[in-house]
């Protein structure tokens, strides 16, 4: 895809600024002795060349070849919701905060209204770095609530360490907090090592806030990490108490599991990938895949081309996504692009775009039920 997060390390973490001319930032009044600073948002409603608000455009691919241009339509109450994203790590030689946030998010803009707050990598390593980063994105939550919100249910998104300071974020001020849980529509951690003790679908990283079990559910947590079979030793996803989950405090290596849970089927099984993933300015499709054609940008889906099932061995749990189809179907498939102890992390939310999209609009449809 065109947004590619570099390999995750723990001293790779994020600072609330503003790095880009699309950021834009909301002015405040308070005391002078007492004003924080406005935060910087790459995405946020009524904001000049909002990158979360392109065309949704799409050339939709079947396995013959054949290919037809589709145009989603914007959900009617998708001004009723608010989606709270938090980009993972971007680095000096990687594309920039905007291309990550729009490959990630911009498809959201069907069922919510987007607010993404401007990171980049913390100049500081380490638990201090990871300090600075939890803390910012908490102020940007705090601020959003306090000036932007207005009481509308949210969604939050995040991938790799976004994910990861958003369970910090959501453990310190939404987990104990009950006003803030029943507005809180559903939580899409990816790539993050949420964890749950065996057997249960709450307690470990969350204590009230729950996994999600059954299709169209509300107030709960979808969270995977992506793999083509079981996820090597030292990965720093789908294995409790190392990797990913050291940068959220998480230590337990016994009694807890990463969780997952399938976009495709959030009961459980098998169900097939609705892969959706930029496509380039000259007309191939934008990334970690091993052939290209000519499409029409700014979007390319690949329907049936991969199905996935929520598997766990060898003290792993991950998101098994293989091919649906057979040897006749030549679209472009996706490769191990930050190496086989990664897996498909890298492409964990464009894998399943179509589906997460999805998954917001059901459970925005049970919460206006309540």
């Amino acid at each position: 895809m065109a947004a590619r997060p570099r390999l995750i390390t723990i001293a790779g973490l994020l600072v609330l600024v503003c790095l880009t001319a699309s950021c834009s930032t909301a002015s405040r009044s308070a005391h002078p002795a007492t004003a924080k600073a406005a935060t910087a948002w790459l995405c946020r409603p009524g904001m000049a060349d909002d990158p979360c608000t392109v065309s949704l455009a799409t050339t939709q691919v079947t396995a013959s070849g054949a290919s037809v241009v589709v145009r989603p339509v914007v959900a009617s109450d998708a001004g009723k919701f608010d989606c709270f994203y938090v980009h993972p790590r971007v680095g000096p030689a990687e594309p920039d905060q905007v291309e990550v946030t729009t490959a990630q998010a911009a498809r959201f803009s069907q069922v919510c209204q987007l607010w993404a707050p401007a990171f980049e990598e913390s100049p500081t390593p380490g638990p201090r770095g990871i300090g600075v980063a939890d803390s910012s994105v908490e102020a940007a939550f705090e601020d959003y609530l306090a000036h932007d919100n207005d009481g509308r249910p949210v969604i939050f998104i995040g991938h790799s360490e976004g994910a990861a300071t958003l369970i910090t974020t959501l453990s310190r001020l939404v987990d104990d907090n009950p006003g803030l849980r029943s507005r809180m529509v559903l939580a899409i951690l990816l790539g993050g090592n949420v964890e749950v003790p065996d057997g249960r679908v709450t307690g470990g990283t969350f204590g009230h806030i729950p996994l999600c079990t059954t299709p169209g559910e509300a107030g709960c947590i979808i969270a995977y990490s992506s793999f083509p079979g079981v996820p090597p030793p030292g990965s720093m996803f789908g294995r409790p108490g190392q990797g990913m989950s050291l940068t959220t405090g998480q230590t337990a290596t016994s009694g807890v599991k990463v969780a997952c849970v399938n976009p495709a089927a959030i009961g459980g099984g098998t169900a097939s990938l609705s892969p959706i993933l930029p496509a380039e300015p000259t007309g191939g499709p934008a990334g970690n895949v091993v052939q290209e054609t000519a499409f029409t940008p700014p979007w390319v889906t690949y329907p049936g081309l991969y199905e996935a099932a929520c598997k766990h061995s060898d003290g792993a749990t991950w998101l098994q996504v293989t091919k649906g189809t057979g040897s006749a179907d030549h679209r472009p498939t996706f490769i191990e692009a930050l190496g086989p102890a990664d897996g498909y992390h890298a492409d964990d939310v464009n894998l399943a775009l179509g589906n997460l999209v999805a998954d917001v609009a059901a459970a925005e449809s049970t919460w206006s039920h309540h």
